[in-house]
């Protein structure tokens, strides 16, 4: 079994990854600045405490023999409001610098990075965006990963330890339905809209698919899975579906029927700092994300439908 430190550990992401990290039997060391319900016991050491508090962090790091690190913290559907300022940049960033230096030196097996598809922007083209795609991201949470991105593969460059980013799609989760909500729901008119008959795709991310992931790497004895990964679900969601699903889950209501651009265009000035907008006239862009790559590791099992339908066990 792996010592495994996870941080951002009470973040909607990262309470699934611990619940399944322990399940499993795994030694979890979770971080977060918020209260724990759950004792400590066998599986399960908590440490509530600021991510600015680095003599903590490497005293975990440096005394519990850290196999794998999954960092989670500065993650928008995690533990960040939808807004993201400069006091969060600039935390992110303080942190990033020494937490990769102390698992570095502490010779963490592998150091999982949760990261965003923000950091693609939009695509030019129908083809699926592959982790080489160009990095064309104009928000500051996307800068913000993207420097993690950086900052991470930099330190571990000459270090025993591997690097894994994850880039995550929009994340759902069954009582998390905003990001799903966003693509079919106009703030400015404050309705639900669909493009003709809705025939357009989205890609999204099952909080579950990514606890499979981290599974995958948590177990993989000596596994050198470094660099870039895309996670999503395979099966991609078309408007007409999230509307259907609107209507009884989020209750939308009626959608107005609207005719597609012909030009795709994006409001990057209010897109720029609120992590949940999504620009309606960018509806009709490529949203679809290659995960080839991640499958190596995971099966990537989980849709809409699945889990949703674990609400009744929550």
């Amino acid at each position: 079994m792996a010592n495994v430190m996870v941080t951002g550990a009470r973040g909607r992401i990262g309470k699934e990854v611990v619940d399944k990290l322990i399940e499993k039997k795994h030694q979890v060391f979770a971080v977060d600045n918020q209260f724990s319900p759950r004792a400590d016991d066998e599986y399960f050491h908590y440490t509530s405490c600021d991510m600015n508090e680095s003599d903590t962090i490497t005293d975990i790091l440096e005394k519990n023999k850290i196999d794998t690190v999954v960092y989670i913290s500065f993650t928008c559907d995690n533990d960040l409001e939808s807004t993201v300022a400069d006091s969060e940049i600039k935390h992110s960033k303080f942190v990033d610098k020494y937490i990769y230096a102390a698992a570095a030196k502490a010779k963490v097996k592998n150091f999982i990075l949760t990261s965003t598809t923000q950091i693609y922007g939009i695509q030019k083209g129908r083809d699926p965006i592959r982790e080489s795609s160009a990095e064309k991201g104009t928000t500051y949470y996307s800068d913000l990963k993207m420097y993690s991105e950086k900052m991470l593969l930099k330190a571990f460059k000459k270090a025993d330890s591997v690097p894994v980013i994850a880039r995550l799609a929009p994340i759902y989760t069954p009582t998390f339905e905003d990001n799903l909500k966003e693509h079919v729901f106009d703030r400015k008119t404050n309705s639900a809209y669909i493009y003709g008959e809705g025939n357009y795709y989205f890609s999204f991310c099952s909080v579950y698919n990514y606890v499979d992931f981290i599974m995958g790497i948590v177990n993989i004895p000596n596994g050198r899975y470094e660099g870039l990964y895309n996670i999503c679900d395979k099966e991609k969601i078309s408007a007409k579906q999230l509307l259907e699903f609107g209507a009884e889950s989020f209750r939308i209501g009626t959608p107005e029927v609207r005719i597609p651009p012909k030009i795709v265009s994006y409001n990057k000035s209010r897109a720029r700092n609120d992590y949940n907008y999504f620009d309606p006239e960018a509806a009709l862009a490529n949203w679809t994300y290659d995960t080839t790559k991640a499958q190596r590791i995971s099966t990537f099992r989980w849709g809409l439908k699945n889990t949703m339908e674990m609400r009744d066990k929550l």
